[in-house]
């Protein structure tokens, strides 16, 4: 942020334009910056013209009146106090936030400094205020900082912002997203996100695990039954999709759902209606639905395991959340969320993760995603008797990642091309028995032989 304050130069300036009234008017209103001066009595002498636009006041509300009936609600206001301070001792104040009240009753956050004017003669005349209108600057702060988290999503990496524009795009509108990303991304928030930032908010967000369901459960589920459909359905149920009516329903792992139960789903798609097992009248539902998967769709197609049709009815939006290995950025940002969670949970008062800690944190790979994030940091919190979180409170398997990389790292130095060849055709130039060979991993050879061209011979 730029540093304004009244220096010598603008007090030198007003100095000599006291003589010379027109060429002082000139610069006095060419100011940007809000501008007047109060006479030792606190009264409102002058302003220049950017002191009426930003604070849309007239001649009239402001002039031969005191500061404190203008701006304050009492003597102990944050200009008073700074205007008071520089007539009693002749110094400045610089850099203070005040809200400007406009007259119709709006408030403008402001930095204003303050500075003693003198004649000639050295004789205080009064203080001259300069103020700057910086409402635009408070908004982009906020803005920025709400996009290191929009709804429950949190990450300020390139992708995640992109996502955050996607679900502000589709929330207008009732088309269905397809939300990809490998387990523990964070599907399921960006489908809550989604529905809550939608004119659906105020109806139902039905979440459904089609994984964690038969598929004959699945089905009543989904759609409902009625009495007598099947042994133990004593009773009429209401399925998800009319739980849902009017709202969103997610459902999570859609490639998990049976060929005899897509057939059904296509129908909700296509005609908006529904049959509860065991009953033969349509339903009508008005749903938005959202499905993820961790699966390889286009390939279960081929399988002919997913519908093609349902596939494309689907995905008229796709999302894709990347893991957490290619946005390593966010680490930092999601463990202080993490941090200031399990503080309120446990009732700690944990600050910070020590350097070495969070060294190990942004080395490992993260195969769960955020989901593993959160463990990891909830473990280290059970654990923690200090103020910072330690290498020693980690997951074993994080501090074994650690100490793996440092012996690669050892031993990468002591690898030559010679000595790699030789390995690879000691195991017939299979990678992960020779990485094994040498106390590597497979990665660490992988981009050895990479680096260093290795190519097998020719069959």
């Amino acid at each position: 942020m730029t540093t304004y304050s009244i220096d010598k130069k603008h007090i030198n300036c007003l100095h000599e334009c006291m003589a010379q009234r027109d060429n002082y008017e000139a610069i006095f209103n060419s100011m940007n910056e809000g501008l007047f001066i109060v006479n030792m009595s606190g009264i409102v002498m002058e302003c220049n013209d950017a002191f009426y636009k930003i604070t849309d006041l007239e001649e009239k509300q402001v002039l031969s009146r005191n500061i404190v009936d203008i701006f304050c609600e009492n003597q102990k206001c944050g200009l008073n106090v700074a205007v008071v301070h520089t007539m009693q001792t002749g110094g400045p104040c610089q850099e203070k936030v005040m809200n400007i009240i406009r007259h119709d009753k709006i408030r403008i956050p402001a930095v204003f400094s303050t500075a003693i004017l003198k004649d000639r003669q050295g004789n205080k005349k009064g203080i001259v205020v300069l103020f700057r209108d910086i409402s635009q600057i408070n908004e982009l702060k906020k803005k920025l900082s709400e996009r290191y988290s929009f709804h429950s999503l949190i990450g300020k990496d390139r992708r995640m912002q992109e996502i955050y524009s996607l679900i502000e795009d589709v929330a207008d509108t009732d088309a269905n997203v397809l939300i990809l990303g490998e387990s523990g991304t964070g599907k399921e928030l960006v489908a809550g996100a989604i529905h809550f930032q939608s004119r659906r908010s105020e109806a139902e967000f039905v979440k459904v695990s089609c994984a964690a369901l038969s598929e004959s459960l699945l089905e009543s589920e989904l759609f409902g039954h009625a009495k007598g459909a099947f042994t133990g359905a004593i009773n009429d149920k209401i399925g998800r999709f009319e739980l849902a009516h009017r709202g969103t329903i997610f459902l999570d792992e859609i490639g998990d759902i049976g060929l005899p139960v897509q057939v059904k789903l296509l129908r909700v798609l296509q005609e908006k209606e529904i049959e509860r097992v065991g009953e033969a009248r349509s339903r009508k539902v008005d749903v938005r639905i959202i499905a993820a998967t961790n699966r390889d769709l286009i390939q279960m197609i081929r399988d002919k395991k997913i519908r093609e049709d349902l596939y494309y009815r689907l995905k008229v939006l796709t999302i894709e959340v990347p893991p957490l290995r290619q946005r390593k950025e966010d680490i930092p940002v999601l463990i202080d969320h993490f941090i200031k969670k399990f503080n309120k949970e446990y009732r700690k008062h944990v600050i910070n993760v020590s350097p070495d800690a969070m060294d190990q944190l942004m080395e490992y790979s993260w195969p769960g995603n955020v989901r593993e994030l959160e463990n990891a940091l909830e473990h280290a919190f059970v654990k923690t008797r200090s103020s910072n979180l330690l290498p020693h409170d980690l997951p074993r398997e994080i501090v074994q990642n650690q100490k793996q990389r440092l012996h690669d790292r050892k031993n990468d130095n002591n690898l030559d091309r010679d000595r790699i060849i030789a390995v690879l055709e000691q195991s017939g130039w299979n990678q992960a028995r020779a990485a094994r060979t040498l106390g590597i991993n497979r990665t660490t050879i992988w981009r050895k032989i990479k680096k260093l061209n290795i190519l097998p011979p020719p069959e």
